[in-house]
């Protein structure tokens, strides 16, 4: 492991009114001694850790700004080792002037992640918590947030070490047993061990069925909204978002492609397509886009169909209602402004023939996208169907990365396969290469046993300075 000392901004690379330059390392105190004039005349190798200093950063007679420097000594720090921070004035020259600085002294440019890296490998977090920091960084809505710092704070690697020292109980008995079976018997093991391996399978279950909410969580509802030509989605997406992002039209077919917007409703992030209106068309452009439409339904979580209630169904609306089979659904009767020719009774109607629609998958609301109205209950709605209980989520860990979700199914693989040994009567060897098998796929998601290529990799998507 690289020891030198880095340094980078940890701020945004614009204007504001602080900026922060950070450094860590072994030589992280003496390098800022060489360019830091503190006010009261002690260096701050003479200072005690935990204590921010005024002065200005300066180049031999140079002075670069006046500043604030922050001292934290290892192990009691971010990285575990000593670090100081520059608060300086916000400007992007000065925060470089002052980074620039800092390397010509002696440090080098902190990759990116590099802070975090280090963190993690001095032991002060897991990997889990590692790559929660960046989803932190990331997060769209407070769910989100919330489920971040969760996991920063040890959520996820504390369910998963627990469930690894119960596997590695096993193999150490096992191991033990085979070594020295004079003194350690394994009579009757196998019916024990399958009992306790059957329990760590539903504690995996159960983590692994989270990851769909887990995915939603981090990244939002991927929404296709879909309908005839001259429906109203477009009009329905401008109301969503708030403001003209579609060109709306009385002119059918006005959307040739898609349109893709991410909105945050009352802390619901919606990953929204708006798409060309699903018809019978002998226009290529428009057939184009009509293909694509049925595409993204496909892919989508939701699937929010428009139906014009000022106009009759007919067998366009029946295609679509076909496509929301064993789908997420949401139809919307459109222009509840209007005088309708087509009721929710009309439509329940035509949905009830489609086989694999149940009335629990589709929800069926009046709105007005025009004069805005129903959006309150549409989203409340979405929450509903997305989120079983308290949003909030209480204290439920949430698998969010789709690495651990990997993790855990092939984990789960292995479990199976003792399983199967037990019940085929293999010896007992093979019970134990499947239970390590299962202890290094949970090791990965905390960071043990993992290869150094898997680990630059996950640190090189964080941002600099961080």
């Amino acid at each position: 492991m690289r020891t030198d000392t880095i340094a980078a901004i940890a701020t945004a690379m614009a204007s504001s009114g602080i900026g922060i330059v950070r450094i860590s390392g072994k030589e992280a105190v003496s390098i800022t001694d060489k360019i830091f004039c503190k006010k009261g005349g002690k260096t701050l190798a003479e200072c005690e850790s935990h204590t921010i200093h005024y002065g200005h950063i300066h180049d031999g007679e140079e002075v670069i700004d006046e500043v604030m420097v922050l001292l934290m000594r290892g192990p009691k720090s971010y990285t575990k080792e000593d670090t100081i921070e520059i608060d300086c004035h916000g400007g992007v020259y000065v925060m470089k002037r002052i980074l620039e600085t800092v390397i010509k002294y002696g440090a080098r440019p902190a990759e990116p992640g590099e802070f975090t890296k280090r963190a993690f490998l001095n032991g002060r977090i897991d990997l889990s918590q590692a790559e929660s920091v960046i989803d932190v960084i990331n997060a769209k809505n407070d769910f989100a947030l919330k489920s971040s710092m969760r996991q920063l704070s040890g959520s996820v690697s504390g369910v998963v070490k627990e469930i690894r020292g119960e596997i590695l109980h096993e193999i150490a008995f096992i191991e033990s047993a085979l070594d020295d079976p004079e003194h350690i018997s394994l009579d009757g093991y196998p019916e024990k061990l399958q009992s306790i391996v059957e329990d760590i399978e539903k504690k995996v279950e159960k983590l692994l069925s989270t990851s769909d909410n887990g995915r939603i969580l981090k990244e939002g509802i991927s929404t296709v909204i879909v309908g005839k030509p001259n429906a109203g989605k477009s009009s329905l997406l401008n109301t969503l978002v708030g403001e003209e992002r579609a060109i709306v039209t009385n002119i059918a077919g006005t959307t040739r492609d898609v349109l893709e917007e991410q909105i945050n409703l009352n802390g619901i992030v919606l990953n929204i397509i708006d798409t060309a209106g699903i018809r019978e068309t002998d226009d290529v452009v428009e057939k184009i886009g009509v293909d694509k439409a049925k595409k993204y339904l496909n892919d989508a979580d939701l699937i929010i169909y428009v139906v014009d209630s000022s106009t009759k169904l007919d067998e366009n609306d029946y295609e679509i209602m076909e496509l929301l089979a064993d789908r997420q659904a949401i139809i919307l009767l459109n222009k509840s402004d209007l005088d309708a020719l087509t009721t929710e009774d009309d439509v329940r109607a035509y949905v009830d023939k489609v086989q694999g629609v149940s009335k629990n998958d589709c929800r069926i609301l009046s709105v007005s996208a025009k004069n805005q109205t129903g959006m309150e209950e549409l989203t409340e709605t979405i929450r509903e169907m997305f989120f079983t209980g308290d949003i909030t989520f209480n204290d439920e860990v949430y698998i969010t990365n789709i690495r651990h979700k990997t993790a855990l199914q092939e984990a789960l693989s292995s479990l199976h396969l003792v399983v199967q040994s037990i019940e085929g009567g293999m010896p007992e060897d093979f019970y134990s290469i499947d239970l390590m098998n299962a202890y290094e796929e949970l090791g990965s998601i905390v960071g043990e046993a993992v290869e150094d290529d898997l680990v630059n990799e996950i640190f090189s998507k964080f941002c600099m300075g961080k």
